[in-house]
């Protein structure tokens, strides 16, 4: 019954960033707006992050840091945090997936996994 303690919902829109992007130099900026919230019965702090970011080319970059935006929320049960963020690739579509890092507040460290989503342009698969 422990993934009902220990449980996160993580939610992600994207954005093509066009006034920072420049296509003839293999420039795609984007924006993600991530939605975090506890569903489970404990409160836990996210402590950390690890992004996996794919161009179409392949190219893997992987991301590992404090926190996101310079803060470590805590959130109770059913709390909730937005936070947006950006990126910038070499090809007009990608992914990007990773995990949180969360202590509870109990001492219970576990991951948040951050399902994979798309980075595209608009207009791509036209």
């Amino acid at each position: 019954m422990m993934e009902n303690l220990y449980k996160i919902d993580i939610n992600v829109k994207t954005e093509y960033i066009e006034f920072q992007s420049n296509p003839n130099e293999n420039r795609f900026a984007f924006s993600y707006t991530i939605t975090i919230k506890n569903i489970g019965k404990i409160p836990a702090k996210l402590i950390s992050r690890h992004w996996i970011i794919t161009d179409a080319n392949q190219k893997i970059e992987e991301v590992r840091g404090l926190g996101v935006i310079g803060e470590q929320p805590r959130l109770k049960t059913n709390e909730a945090f937005e936070y947006t963020s950006r990126t910038m690739i070499e090809t007009p579509i990608g992914t990007m997936h990773g995990s949180y890092q969360m202590i509870a507040d109990n001492g219970y460290r576990f991951d948040a996994e951050i399902p994979l989503f798309s980075l595209k342009t608009p207009n791509i698969l036209n």
